[in-house]
């Protein structure tokens, strides 16, 4: 029987591959000769699923601009036909998945990403080749493994990169470096829809298309992943091994395993003479890469780099007179991509048994870490550790519990009530919470290639401790929403201490609602209410037919509670009459588009505005900053970049007289830096005032860092009593990412700084800038006649995970 279910399978395919076509073949030109668009990439992969009984294909989502999310899994005809089995058993096999296993197959599951960054285009094109050739020449490799392939990440990013070249590009191609063809117009096709690079977005799940990719990654849990790339045109091909710093819980045999891959790559690469390097550059301490979260889910996570990128379209001319064409791009990425499969292929049994013991070890630094503060933020918390598929418990009473407390990062004991959540250290995907939680991260060298502190209680604002004591614990559960509107009380009070807060503020004022803000704290309800809280009074909602009716669609559909008042009479402080009741009106608001913006830092803005405030924004071009185009606008937020002086120094342009009227200008990050050392403002910029010192030129690029931030977390002083301070109290912790800094400013308008003497309290720092953050600014504001200016120093949406901070901007907008 079993014969004859083999010849049957074999009779399929035959049949099957009788029809396949090439990729020269389905599209009509040969690949390396056009750049493939998004939906005939589509087109194809669904064309090899219904040709080959190798292959099959699923969608896993949609991008923001409706582009279509697809992943292949390609096996043997039998491993296809019990595909779900397979998995669940993979599962089993580490702990993942209740039952016993169903099947005998011993297999291993790779998992090749393509075209995570637009502009990198060629990895896809690769993709496409890599597909056919599996599938008609290396059937044996399949009946070992299950290949999962991703032939394109950023669609969005992919197609405005595509349609951008063949707009612009001469016929035929022209190689000249200079030519126009080779620089991209801003924001390039690096991007998603948001600007928003999708290979720092693993860990923090921002974007739509890192949502939906990674419920399927986690349900088969490869133990190889590979994210093609590609960089300047100059550099030669990279693959893994690594550079240091590695993260400390990376094992041995991960490490290995790259130079096992690697000399498998060598071999083909030495064949052909092509160039590469390893053990440079890229290194695996960030968990946000797509080399580094596979790592820490105990899988051979690699980055391979491409020399080309954006620049080199179909053909460009190197520095030594090559021509670095995109049919050699294809060539050298198809290479290391079926290599990568071999590899798999020929170390089945040893792949399974160390990614088996990698989930079995559980002798992490922390056995729990404790957890507890605003109901929002635990929320978006609880939510992404659900997202990540990451247990979550809670204290079965309230509780001390002696660790790492994250506030001071000194042993102590701290206490937590009943509903404080834990995270089991020790537990399943032990060492990605490690990874993301630990109060500080250990790095064996400060040149790195990306941020080097992360961890997710400071980047929520909670009260944390890291623990090795034995905790009581029950599972966690959600609570259920619930708020009820009184139709006749007199006011309706929110509190204002959360982006979610914010979120129920944007809703009430876009309703027309009429609403209020106490500047003193004010006793009323049984409840106390800070600075900032807001208020709805019925009498002076008159307007609307039903008030009630009105916050109670707005309360369910946010999310968000709202407290009935009977009265106006406050048992403390103001009276909801007083004059220190102050009006928050409906704000237009427009964020500058100039070429000068770093794009990420415009997409934050975007996405924050249109994807979780839910508010208008409209995007005003450079070009367009005018005064008739600026006079319905109350709030200008000016992205960070590179800028010069947006207001000229005698405080007579577009831009300046708009603010003088009443107009405000929130500037992030980079875009502080024009308004300081200005005649029309007193912000300075601080100078470095240590004389440089020789070094040799070997050491230049350690004496640089000297002067730089990687991504430090610092703990400001913040007035908790400052208009812009709402939702906080004495300090707040900030991530720098610039070593750049300011003086404090006069006249009350700094809100929040770091103090004399201030020290990282996590992640790498150089001794200069470090001197260079005393007493410097953080947050501030400045008035320039009846107008204002924010300076939010650092970017507080920086990749759209450091939660706690996006709260300054929205109190920067409703001040």
């Amino acid at each position: 029987m079993k014969k004859i279910l083999s010849l049957l399978a074999l009779l399929l395919i035959f049949n099957g591959q009788a029809q396949l076509q090439s990729p020269a073949e389905f599209l009509g030109y040969e690949l390396g000769t056009q750049f493939t668009r998004h939906h005939q990439v589509i087109d194809y992969v669904k064309h090899v699923a219904e040709n080959s009984a190798l292959a099959t294909t699923a969608s896993y989502g949609k991008t923001y601009e409706g582009r279509t999310l697809q992943l292949v899994y390609l096996s043997s005809a039998e491993n296809l036909e019990q595909l779900e089995t397979l998995r669940k058993d993979h599962l089993r096999s580490i702990g993942y998945e209740a039952g016993a296993k169903e099947s005998e197959k011993d297999f291993s599951v790779v998992w090749l990403s393509y075209n995570v960054h637009g502009n990198e285009s060629t990895s896809t094109e690769a993709a496409l080749k890599t597909l056919h050739t599996l599938v008609t020449e290396k059937q044996a490799w399949l009946k070992k493994l299950v290949v999962i392939m991703d032939p394109c990440i950023n669609p969005d990013g992919r197609d405005r990169y595509v349609n951008w070249y063949n707009q612009v590009k001469s016929t035929p191609f022209d190689i000249d470096p200079n030519a126009n063809e080779h620089y991209e117009d801003w924001p390039g096709g690096r991007y998603n829809h948001y600007y928003h690079d999708l290979n720092r977005d693993w860990a923090w799940l921002s974007q739509v298309e890192s949502q939906q990719r990674l419920p399927h990654y986690l349900s088969w849990m490869p133990q190889i992943h590979v994210d093609f790339h590609e960089q300047g045109v100059d550099s030669p091909y990279y693959f893994a091994p690594a550079v240091e710093p590695y993260h400390e819980i990376l094992t041995d045999f991960q490490r290995d395993f790259q130079v096992t891959i690697a000399k498998n790559h060598a071999k083909y690469f030495d064949k052909e003479g092509w160039l590469y390097f390893t053990d440079d550059v890229f290194d695996l301490l960030y968990p946000g890469y797509g080399d580094t979260y596979p790592m820490f889910n105990g899988a051979i996570g690699m980055t391979y780099e491409q020399g080309g990128s954006g620049r080199a379209g179909l053909g460009i001319l190197n520095s030594v007179g090559d021509v670095l064409s995109l049919k050699d791009r294809i060539a050298h990425h198809y290479t290391s991509g079926l290599s990568t499969v071999e590899v798999a292929y020929n170390n089945v049994q040893k792949l399974n048994q160390e990614f088996q013991d990698y989930h079995a070890k559980k002798n992490n630094k922390y056995k729990a870490y404790v957890l507890e503060g605003q109901e929002d933020k635990m929320a978006t918390l609880t939510a992404l550790m659900e997202a990540h598929q990451i247990p979550l418990k809670k204290l079965t009473q309230r509780t001390n519990v002696k660790g790492i407390e994250y506030s001071s990062q000194k042993t102590k004991n701290t206490v937590f009530s009943s509903s404080a959540v834990v995270i089991d250290g020790t537990g399943k995907k032990n060492n990605l919470v490690q990874a993301l939680f630990e109060p500080k991260t250990y790095y064996s060298d400060s040149l790195t290639y990306d941020i080097t502190s992360w961890s997710l209680p400071y980047a929520h604002g909670l009260k944390a401790v890291a623990t090795n004591q034995s905790l009581k614990t029950v599972a966690f559960e959600k609570e259920a929403f619930g708020s009820t509107i009184d139709p006749n009380a007199y006011a309706y009070a929110a509190e204002r201490k959360s982006v979610e807060d914010g979120k129920l503020l944007a809703a009430l004022i876009k309703a027309d609602l009429r609403v209020y803000y106490n500047q003193e704290p004010l006793s009323n309800g049984g409840k106390r209410w800070d600075r900032g809280s807001v208020f709805v009074l019925k009498g002076e909602n008159k307007h609307l037919p039903d008030l009630a009716q009105t916050l109670e669609e707005i309360v369910a559909k946010t999310q968000q509670p709202m407290q009935s008042l009977s009265s106006g009479f406050s048992d403390q402080g103001p009276d909801l009459g007083s004059n220190k009741m102050r009006f928050i009106s409906n704000k237009k608001i427009g964020i500058l588009k100039s070429d000068r913006a770093t794009p990420a830092s415009y997409g934050e803005i975007w996405h924050f505005f249109e994807q979780q405030l839910a508010y208008p924004l409209m995007q005003l071009s450079e070009n367009r900053l005018n005064e008739s185009f600026l006079q319905d606008l109350d709030v200008l937020i000016i992205p960070s970049g590179y800028y010069g002086s947006l207001i000229d120094q005698a405080g007579e342009n577009a831009l300046a007289k708009w603010t003088q009227k009443g107009g405000r200008i929130v500037a992030l990050g980079n875009a502080v830096r024009s308004f300081a050392n200005h005649e029309q403002f007193s912000l300075k910029k601080k100078a470095n005032q240590d004389k440089d010192e020789e070094v040799a030129y070997a050491d230049r690029e350690r004496e640089n860092i000297r002067s730089s931030i990687y991504g430090s977390i610092y703990n400001t002083t913040v007035d908790a009593t400052h208009p812009l301070s709402t939702g906080f109290e004495n300090s707040y912790f900030t991530l720098k990412t610039s070593a750049t800094a300011y003086e404090l400013l006069d006249n009350f308008g700094t809100a929040a700084y770091l103090s004399k003497g201030v020290q990282p309290f996590a992640g790498f720092s150089g001794d200069k800038a470090i001197k260079l953050q005393s007493e410097s600014l953080i947050f501030g504001t400045e008035r320039f006649g009846r107008g204002s200016v924010v300076y939010l120093v650092d970017n507080i949406l920086y990749r759209n995970f450091w939660e706690n901070g996006k709260l300054w901007l929205i109190n920067a907008i409703f001040m």
